[in-house]
């Protein structure tokens, strides 16, 4: 009989966390999880009690033999795991709000994961995911940490490089795509095959594979002509008419950013003077959460919870951990270290690519081609931002994280850069201790 798992789940107190029970309930029978910990720190506490308090009804109504509890104590969560994910808002929403305002501030688009916006998450996140990784390296260091704290690339190269932890960064948009394609094909899940490439929120899907044969352009053709196809927190424009069959991939939803930049940024103008940036949004959508939450008589993950953009999370989450416990040697999109899978990036950069899910963890695979000028051009400027960034994350270097916004395709001027990064440092000083 195989070990029984202890499973620490770092920002327990999320709104994601009963999409993380749900897939832990229904997938009992091939990952036999003995002990799950929910953490989170002091100014959580309510969310993580409440959060606590439903998972307990979830698990109790499933009749599944898991023992839960919640902690303020994170040494006391992480000891003895087997794996740890990190779902983590250093800050908590009203930080996200403040990396929306400030780029649109100077007329840049103000986002969660990208550009500046996801550059000022990642200055505040990596000195607290490194503190982590530390008491990971004390108390467990035999766990995996999974990471689906974003930006989930950056976040997996700033461990990858400074921590001695077997990380996987982890994301549900290749499993959305994946999703999307059986629906808009009209074929179960499980008869598509998709290679996607590139880093997180900046990558391609080059093949798509439909029980067994390639029907790559076909898919491409069917997607340049649906609506319906982002992901819930981005808008749902088209990609230009003849773009998609142009660039013969298909781009993940994050690169509207990029390839539609002036309409996304209109979009988030004309919301700013109006209902607000995404953070207010998702600060409403969380509160009707937790109003669900805390009904005494819930104990299921509600329908609502669709509505806050982590579609398919717990399907990613349970399918990685379900495959390295049970060994599967199956292949899942995740983000590990380059190590020469795409040539056109240093060896230890973080990528997001198919990688072999075994018991060792995760293995890139080689890809059947290697990605287009037309996507490396982007890809290399955006993951020498990304660079810099860890950089300065760790060492609170000024020039780096200035010099890393004057790069960003969504910043790009000097002055720009340092007037942006003036503002985030300022606002965010509590929680910048390496500057």
């Amino acid at each position: 009989m195989k070990k029984p798992i202890k499973v620490a789940v770092i920002g327990g107190g999320s709104s994601y966390t009963p999409e993380l029970i749900d897939g832990f309930i229904r997938r009992y029978a091939e990952l036999p999880i003995q002990e799950l910990v929910l953490v989170d720190i002091e100014e959580g506490s309510d969310k993580l009690r409440t959060i606590g308090e439903l998972a307990g009804r979830m698990i109790q109504k499933a009749g599944a033999p898991i023992q839960l509890s919640t902690t303020l104590d994170r040494r006391e969560a992480i000891r003895n795991a087997d794996f740890v994910l990190t779902q983590i808002r250093v800050g908590m929403l009203e930080a996200r709000s403040r990396d929306e305002k400030i780029p649109l501030k100077y007329g840049c688009i103000g986002q969660e994961t990208t550009g500046a916006g996801g550059f000022a998450k990642a200055l505040r996140t990596i000195p607290v995911i490194l503190d982590i990784c530390r008491e990971i390296e004390e108390l467990s260091p035999n766990a995996f940490l999974i990471n689906f704290t974003n930006p989930a690339g950056i976040i997996t190269e700033a461990v990858l490089k400074h921590a001695k932890v077997k990380t996987i960064g982890l994301c549900n948009l290749p499993i959305h795509t994946r999703m999307q394609t059986a629906k808009l094909m009209e074929v179960a899940p499980e008869e598509v095959q998709i290679e996607m490439a590139g880093i997180n929120h900046l990558n391609w899907t080059t093949r798509i594979m439909i029980g067994g044969e390639d029907r790559t352009k076909e898919v491409i053709a069917l997607h340049d002509r649906s609506d319906g196809l982002a992901v819930k927190n981005i808008p749902d424009h088209k990609w230009g008419e003849g773009f998609l069959a142009s660039l013969q991939m298909l781009p993940c939803s994050y690169l509207k950013y990029y390839y539609l930049k002036d309409k996304m940024l209109q979009d988030q103008l004309e919301d700013l003077s109006g209902k607000g940036t995404r953070a207010d949004a998702v600060r409403k959508v969380e509160d009707e959460l937790f109003q669900l939450y805390a009904d005494p008589e819930l104990d299921h993950k509600p329908a609502q919870l669709e509505q806050r953009g982590g579609a398919y999370y717990s399907e990613a989450a349970v399918d990685l951990i379900a495959s390295i416990y049970n060994n599967k040697r199956d292949v899942q999109i995740v983000n590990v270290r380059n190590d020469g899978i795409l040539a056109s990036l240093p060896d230890d950069a973080a990528i997001e690519v198919p990688c072999v899910i075994s018991a060792a963890g995760a293995k890139p695979i080689a890809l059947t081609e290697q990605l287009p000028l037309a996507a490396t051009g982007l890809l290399q400027v955006v993951k020498a931002y990304e660079q810099l960034t860890v950089h300065a994350g760790v060492t609170g270097c000024y020039d780096s994280a200035w010099q890393a916004l004057t790069i960003h395709p969504l910043v790009g001027a000097s002055s720009l850069a340092k007037a942006i990064l003036d503002d985030i440092l300022q606002d965010n000083k509590a929680y910048l201790p390496q500057f």
